[in-house]
């Protein structure tokens, strides 16, 4: 085969590490765009967060100050001369947080938020008690087992023979039996219900930890026990017959079962508390929809001046090369950062004035709308979009609005229009909550009440809208008792 050399003319779009870190920044939450700002701070000697009130103090102490590079800064901050001494990268207190002045009084000082205690667990106030209970070393470790095989909800995820089974090879002549009795124990524990087999067990352990003098408590205990599922269903007629009570005696009996917890343990489960940080604010101001950035999602960065005044032009030297190398580190960042900004104002600004509906009267005037009505409107790809949109929150006067809640597929309307799949779930739920319990609307009654609206959706549709709300069927929602 003949060797041969060719020219080739060809255009190929190569990812810079500016490029990169760009489209990095603009799909960060809140949350990770912090920690990325605090990262590079801490890596970056030329970045600093700048203090507006710090800066305009400097600049009437010391006006003859200058230097010629002047100070690159996002589009929040303004530009500050150097004044005679500059304050240290950190202070005492940033390395030694818990350390005390002199004389001071501890009880004013101390940070209760830094010494939280961990979240309490369901297994952990088992395991408490189990120490307070006066057991043999064999029952405690059957306890143990039964224990852990405990979830959240307080429920027994293994049946009381398989920890038989698990705990054969450890305890010799073991018996079932005593699993059993070693279990009836633990279900005395609090929550009441716990260690529960199943629902129709919680609710009888519950019920036997009431007064034998409740009203209707025998027949609330042949109920769950033997009748679960005529209450689960609604049959009222069944249940007069097999409990030999009246109507109203049922009621009763009902109204009793309903004051149980059907998770004991998710009274007792705590987690931390996760906020939501919203990256926009909107507002009406004089009759019109105001976007306006949230100052806190991240601080206001500019180049350290102390630091780029050090820089020499010609010098190739390896401390100065490095400082080059931030100093234009820092200038991309603070770039990416402005342009990360500046791009999800103007999305959030166009999400707002077309969805001026949903704002006025909540999600029932929710219009349809996709990633390319934006992209086509702001001339940006819809890959950017979808990025912007992601984990990016907008609070609103009906809430915190993640940015992709304002998009959604659409139907067609008799008039040739069309509205919104959101829109829609809003009227099934408006529809379901002002019906009558006794005779609950089909998921075909909803499709002719929507019809009568204008709006043609089919009866499967509105069954998929409303089981992605985690509402029931109309069987599962009549309620007779």
């Amino acid at each position: 085969m003949k060797q041969s050399l060719h020219l080739r003319l060809g255009q190929q779009l190569t990812m810079t590490p500016q490029l990169q870190q760009a489209i990095k920044l603009l799909q960060m939450s809140t949350l990770d765009l912090q920690q990325e700002i605090q990262q590079a701070l801490e890596s970056n000697i030329m970045l600093e967060v700048t203090d507006e009130d710090n800066g305009l103090r400097d600049v009437a102490i010391a006006p003859e100050i200058k230097h010629e590079n002047q100070d690159l800064i996002t589009s929040e901050g303004s530009q500050t001369n150097i004044p005679d001494e500059l304050p240290i990268d950190s202070s005492w207190e940033d390395i030694y947080e818990n350390s005390l002045a002199p004389g001071t009084n501890s009880a004013e000082t101390v940070e209760f938020e830094s010494q939280r205690s961990n979240a309490s667990t369901l297994l952990d106030h088992l395991l408490w008690q189990l120490e307070l209970t006066l057991f043999s070393e064999r029952d405690h470790a059957i306890a143990m087992a039964i224990i852990d095989s405990v979830n959240e909800d307080g429920y027994l995820i293994s049946p009381p023979e398989e920890i038989f089974q698990g705990l054969q090879e450890q305890l010799e002549d073991l018996d079932l039996d005593e699993v059993i009795a070693v279990l009836h124990r633990v279900q005395q524990f609090d929550p009441v219900g716990v260690a529960a087999i199943d629902l129709s067990d919680c609710l009888r352990l519950q019920l036997l930890q009431l007064p034998e003098t409740t009203p209707y408590r025998k027949e609330a205990l042949l109920v769950v026990t033997n009748h679960l599922k005529l209450l689960a269903t609604h049959e009222q007629a069944k249940l007069i017959r097999k409990l030999d009570v009246t109507e109203r005696q049922l009621d009763e009996i009902v109204a009793l079962i309903r004051t149980l917890d059907p998770k004991p343990g998710a009274q007792i489960q705590e987690s931390d508390s996760e906020y939501v940080i919203p990256d926009v604010y909107v507002t009406k101001q004089n009759g019109e929809w105001q976007v306006n950035l949230n100052p806190e999602i991240s601080p206001k960065l500019r180049i350290n001046p102390f630091y780029s005044a050090l820089i020499k032009r010609a010098d190739n030297s390896k401390d100065n090369v490095c400082m080059k190398d931030h100093l234009q580190e820092a200038k991309w960042f603070i770039k990416n950062l402005h342009s990360r900004n500046d791009t999800l104002l103007r999305v959030a600004r166009s999400i707002v004035n077309k969805q001026t509906g949903f704002l006025e009267h909540g999600s029932i005037a929710m219009k349809p709308m996709i990633l390319k009505d934006i992209a086509d409107e702001l001339e940006l790809h819809e890959s950017t979009i979808s990025r912007v949109t992601t984990q990016k929150y907008m609070h609103t006067p009906n809430g915190i609005i993640e940015f992709k809640y304002f998009f959604s597929s659409h139907v067609s309307t008799e008039g040739g229009g069309e509205c919104s799949s959101t829109a829609i779930r809003a009227f099934i739920k408006e529809l379901i909550g002002n019906e009558n319990q006794a005779s609950p609307l089909s998921d075909s009654k909803i499709a002719d009440f929507l019809q009568a609206k204008g709006i043609i959706v089919a009866r499967r549709t509105i069954a998929k809208y409303r089981e992605a709300m985690l509402i029931s069927s109309s069987s599962q929602r009549k309620r007779i008792l």
